[in-house]
């Protein structure tokens, strides 16, 4: 019997040689087929399978749904600077409202007023907020960002990614991914 696996069909959960996720938003996921080369590679270990059995002529095997490498991936100590990374550090929501869309992001300090574009002066901001304080500072439009606006660890982006699982987490996943929550007594 010959089953059809399409590639969006059985993700690896990829972890670190310490078992925690290499990413929690974007989630570290592999396609099945990146996960078998890993496991031909040598580069990783199986830590749970999918029922989910792939045939060739000489071989089977379980899919894998958790692999952790083999070798440490030391996680970069400064997130990059993307408009991504600041709408994760803002948790998605405008920082002037509290919207969740039509999100863009705001200079705090208008460039045109000698604002950078940095960590440290860009937020989140919906359309009509960004539109609402155009080149004005702060003060006088009287529109402040709810959080002020910084440098976040990975640690920080790691914990608002946190609160955006995926639509489908597998069983084999759990274990994995919340491990320092608080547990229920």
């Amino acid at each position: 019997m010959t089953i059809h696996v399409s590639p969006e069909a059985c993700p690896a959960l990829v972890l670190n040689a310490d078992f925690r996720p290499l990413s929690y938003y974007p989630l570290s996921l592999w396609s099945w087929q990146d996960a078998i080369k890993a496991v031909f590679l040598d580069r990783v270990n199986i830590v749970s399978h999918y029922d989910t059995i792939i045939h060739s002529p000489s071989f089977e095997m379980r899919l894998p749904s958790v692999v952790s490498l083999r070798e440490y991936v030391k996680p970069a100590r400064h997130p990059a600077f993307t408009r991504f990374n600041v709408f994760l550090r803002d948790r998605f929501q405008c920082q002037y409202c509290g919207s969740t869309h039509d999100l863009t992001f705001d200079h705090v300090i208008p460039r045109s007023k000698g604002g950078l574009t940095t960590w440290e002066n860009v937020v989140a901001a919906c359309a009509p907020c960004n539109l609402k304080k155009a080149n004005r500072l702060p003060s006088e439009i009287k529109m402040f960002p709810h959080q002020a606006p910084y440098a976040p660890t990975v640690h920080d982006l790691h914990n608002n990614g946190r609160a955006f699982p995926p639509n489908h987490l597998h069983q084999s996943w759990l274990d994995y991914l919340y491990w320092d929550i608080e547990l229920e007594p």
